[in-house]
């Protein structure tokens, strides 16, 4: 038996064998991020200088739904396929899940789409990590570890989060309940993909928070502000139900047009016209694209909500509307940029009502609605510090743990399990089991288990 104290020799040849393994791979989700971001940064630059595009949404989903229907096989999983094989290995990943979403995802933005980036990062990161696994002939518990590390790598590098992107990959797969068995893998990857990414030129959003906070008690400055705790509170309350009505509208939408209208075809053709009829009847182009910066003087955009009276009290009710329109009908791309805007301008409208600093809520709403809605609160608490700085981590703790426990048992990932319930029953036991997406209709969030219990 080794001594307590001494240094193990087969850690430090595991540590080495997975940073051989990771470096190619993670290299190389690098270097798609960064060209997937130039592609992103042209075709909406094209969108912005030609506004009649939006005119052909419509024809650009058919486009999409052919390519995932002859080419796609079971690529249209997205996220939830990743999530499955992680889970139970043998369905596989496809190698063109990578670039079909990537071609994709840029067609919706060119065309007007609202969605984000996050979810093609990661399957980008997946379908690479999963082809990797194979050409290295790993085992399937290593191939499982190599699938998470190409999420944290993908993740890390869209958005210039490498830590993040590590406790992200881990976070997500079960609420709850975090394995940090692929944390190393996991955290080089991030750290490599976000390296090769910044090289190659990918530029990532910075944000300020001007507000500085002094409080004092019996004369002596403490760290936190009651009230603005207080306040704090109420608002992580309000992003978690905005979390949690994102997820509900974006799966029954989906359900919707599965009844109703059934073919693919026709729903993304429908879905197309809507957008359109949406966008003219709010009479700009803000909520359409990623929204981080606006096309226009005064508009709404992520960067704007940072400023006080940057974002009108329905914007984020308008973002939210039409990424979850867009998502449901079959365009493709992420929702966690569309959740930045969402939490962004919902946080600059309750900074409004409350009276609290618009650039502090604004950043609290950013994490906030992605807490809620991915059930990562810690991912999320990390986020803020990397994006903003970690004079403000408890607020983003508090904020990001509030957001998550009032967004219930939803969220947008569908194959994401429960291993540990946000509110147990009665007798202490655990009520729920299985997948989100296995549960959603009857126990979709924290208020039906409060109706439930108030019933019996």
């Amino acid at each position: 038996m080794s001594h307590p104290l001494k240094l193990n020799p087969k850690h430090f040849l595991h540590m080495c064998r997975w940073i051989i393994i990771i470096l190619p791979v993670a290299s190389l989700i690098g270097a798609l991020n960064a060209f997937f971001l130039w592609l992103l940064s042209e075709a909406t630059s094209t969108r912005e200088a030609n506004t009649w595009l939006l005119y052909l949404l419509p024809f650009a989903g058919l486009l999409i739904v052919y390519l995932y229907e002859k080419l796609g096989k079971n690529s249209a999983g997205g996220n939830n396929l990743i999530m499955d094989e992680i889970h139970e290995p043998g369905a596989g990943i496809p190698k063109r899940m990578g670039p079909l979403v990537l071609i994709t995802t840029v067609i919706t933005h060119l065309f007007g789409g609202s969605a984000g980036r996050e979810g093609t990062a990661v399957q980008i990161g997946g379908a690479t990590s999963h082809f990797f696994a194979g050409l290295f002939k790993l085992s399937p518990s290593d191939t499982r570890l190599l699938l998470i590390s190409g999420v944290a790598a993908g993740f890390g590098a869209i958005f210039g989060t490498p830590l993040t992107g590590a406790i992200f990959a881990l976070e997500v797969l079960a609420i709850g309940r975090i394995k940090y068995d692929a944390i190393l893998p996991a955290l080089f990857a991030a750290i490599i993909a976000d390296t090769v990414a910044t090289a190659l030129g990918a530029h990532h959003t910075h944000f300020r928070i001007d507000f500085l906070e002094t409080f004092q008690i019996l004369d002596n400055i403490v760290k936190i502000d009651p009230y603005l705790l207080l306040k704090v509170l109420v608002a992580g309350i309000g992003f978690g139900l905005a979390g949690y009505l994102f997820g509900e509208l974006t799966h029954s939408l989906k359900d919707f047009f599965k009844v109703t209208l059934k073919s693919p075809y026709l729903t993304v053709f429908v879905g197309g016209i809507l957008i359109i009829l949406l966008t003219k009847l709010i009479g700009n182009y803000d909520y359409t694209g990623l929204g981080v910066y606006s096309s226009r003087e005064g508009g709404v955009s992520i960067v704007s909500a940072f400023h006080e009276g940057g974002a009108e009290w329905y914007s984020w009710l308008f973002k939210l509307g039409l990424t979850a329109l867009t998502l449901s009908v079959g365009f493709k791309g992420g929702e966690v940029t569309p959740l930045f805007f969402i939490g962004a301008t919902l946080g600059n409208t309750l900074a409004w009502v409350l009276g609290a600093p618009p650039e502090l809520f604004a950043a609290l709403g950013l994490i906030a609605v992605f807490a809620a809605a991915t059930n990562t609160p810690l991912a999320c608490t990390i986020m803020g510090v990397e994006l903003f700085g970690s004079e403000y981590l408890l607020y983003f703790a508090v904020v990001c743990y509030t957001a998550y426990f009032f967004s219930g048992h939803t969220g947008i990932y569908s194959s994401q399990r429960i291993a540990v319930p946000k509110l147990f029953d009665s007798k202490g036991e655990i009520p729920f089991e299985g997948k989100i997406g296995e549960l959603r209709e009857t126990h979709s969030s924290l208020f039906a288990c409060l109706i439930k219990k108030i019933k019996k």
